[in-house]
């Protein structure tokens, strides 16, 4: 019995996807990026960029599908894009809804997420009171 254990672990050593190979180690690299994108769960919504986010979701998506495709058939790199892409499609969504909290339609959201406008710049009712506050700075004062 120890013996087989001994030889598959020395086919896993020995394998394309081993861990002498590059095709094992970028993906345990890139676990810090999912790591990352977890860490920022408990940051406010308006911090995180859309526009990275997208990059992130996109990036996880294309290598999960390529990573499928390629000989040898990495897993490893699979599993690790597909977290990528899991994530930045969940903190693309708490940016969504902030941004639908500001009281922005659909249209108006995803704008402002693709362009990178975050935070109260991007609400209609804060871009009134800008209005209100320079129309009341620019009013000549009467005495």
């Amino acid at each position: 019995m120890a013996s087989a254990g001994s030889s598959r672990f020395q086919q896993f050593l020995r394998s394309e996807t081993g861990p002498r190979t590059i095709h094992f180690w970028a993906p345990v690299m890139k676990w810090a990026l999912v790591f990352a994108g977890i860490s920022d769960f408990n940051r406010p919504a308006e911090k995180i960029s859309g526009t990275q986010q997208m990059a992130l979701a996109a990036t996880g998506m294309i290598w999960t599908r390529w990573c499928m495709i390629i000989k040898p058939r990495n897993i490893l790199l699979a599993s690790v894009n597909f977290f990528l892409g899991a994530v930045a499609l969940t903190q693309l969504g708490r940016v969504y809804n902030y941004q639908t909290s500001l009281g922005n339609d659909f249209s108006t959201s995803v704008k402002n997420i693709i362009s990178g406008k975050t935070g109260a710049e991007c609400s209609p009712i804060a871009a009134q009171a800008l209005k209100v506050q320079q129309a009341i700075e620019s009013a000549p004062v009467s005495k």
